[in-house]
């Protein structure tokens, strides 16, 4: 058995050697002759599953070790028989933890409390009930919308896009991208939902480019109709728009679900796949996992003020990735391949807290010492 892997899908090497032969390629290498007598494929988002790449190869399975899937033709494996899956939830965590850190830096920027503030959460599947999780715990106002889940639960809790671009402070997206459907997303957050915003917002995208509409972003910003933008996915990636990049409070490049928990995650779910599809009984899965933290002790009495958010900022802050990114923009795909994964909240206990921190912060997810 053949199997074709990314070669950046981290805590794989090894693991199914055993079972086959395995090769490792980079993201341009897959092209049909590469992959041509592959049964398996492992990859991630840049790597594209089109018809042209799969039509006449042996490719039984496709596992993608991301939660989105937009770069697979799942039509064409429908209609081929080549059965295909994603990595539900497997970074949820770490695009919240990127999301509270994110506000956390640009309120401090902006000498402002985020307790004051309304955010509203756009898709609240794996992720956005993670972000919501967390702006809850932290004493936020936390306005939902989720067509899909209002239509299946009812509305009761959920906000209409038109609503909610008025009430909100913060707007986040966290929808897949589709196209096509009852509810598709592509360039969701466009010219109509920017008019909408009533209340200069900070918006936030942090699911894919194409959910927002980048000429109506840029637009909106320029008219005042929202504030800041903090920007981790972008059209067209990895070809990044450079006015938004020049004008975005924070911007990433596409690393928000980067957690090292995250990966491994990732990767011990296209494993399983693996194993449930060919019966394989692959040993060592349970110990995917990453190492700890280089610190993972984070003493409140280093902090003078708001000692929960800088420890929250010490697990991640996304200042430095934001200055590589604008000092070399056209290095986007690399800045991906070379990311320094952080560990999420739960590797990290707090010392020294009060009743009142201690409190707050396992509500966030840390352990408390």
């Amino acid at each position: 058995m053949l199997i074709v892997a990314d070669q950046t899908i981290p805590y794989l090497q090894g693991v199914l050697e055993p079972y086959g032969e395995v090769r490792y390629l980079a993201s341009p290498e897959f092209i049909p002759a590469n992959i041509r007598d592959a049964e398996i494929l492992i990859v991630r988002s840049i790597d594209k599953c089109s018809r042209q790449l799969l039509e006449g190869s042996r490719v039984q399975l496709i596992t993608t070790a991301t939660i989105g899937y937009d770069h697979i033709d799942t039509a064409y494996c429908d209609e081929a028989g080549i059965i295909w899956k994603n990595a539900p939830g497997c970074n949820a965590n770490s695009v919240a933890q990127y999301i509270m850190s994110s506000l956390l830096l640009l309120s401090f920027r902006e000498n402002t409390c985020l307790k004051e503030k309304t955010i509203g959460i756009v898709g609240v599947g794996h992720v956005g009930k993670k972000v919501e999780r967390l702006c809850k715990a932290y004493g936020m106002k936390v306005l939902l919308n989720d067509p899909p889940r209002a239509e299946e639960e009812g509305t009761n809790g959920f906000t209409s896009l038109e609503e909610m671009a008025a009430e909100a402070d913060i707007l986040t997206f966290h929808t897949p991208l589709t196209k096509s459907g009852e509810y598709p997303t592509y360039h969701l957050a466009g010219t109509r939902f920017f008019n909408a915003c009533k209340r200069t917002p900070w918006f936030i995208n942090a699911s894919r480019g194409a959910v927002h509409d980048t000429q109506a972003l840029l637009d909106a910003y320029q008219q005042g109709l929202i504030s800041k933008i903090i920007v981790d996915c972008w059209e067209n990636e990895p070809v990044i728009n450079r006015e938004l990049l020049s004008v975005a409070a924070i911007a990433t490049p596409h690393i928000a679900g980067f957690s090292a928990d995250g990966k491994s995650n990732a990767t011990r779910m296209c494993l399983e796949y693996i194993n449930a599809f060919y019966d394989l009984h692959i040993e060592g899965l349970d110990r995917i996992q990453p190492p700890p933290p280089a610190s993972p002790f984070i003493d409140l009495n280093q902090f003078k003020e708001n000692r929960i958010e800088q420890a929250f900022l010490t697990t991640y802050n996304p200042e430095e990735t934001d200055r590589k990114l604008r000092s070399n923009p056209d290095q986007f795909e690399w800045f991906r391949s070379h990311y320094n994964h952080p560990r999420e909240l739960h590797a990290y206990t707090l010392l020294h807290a009060t009743p009142e921190e201690a409190k707050l912060g396992e509500a966030l997810g840390f352990g408390i010492g």
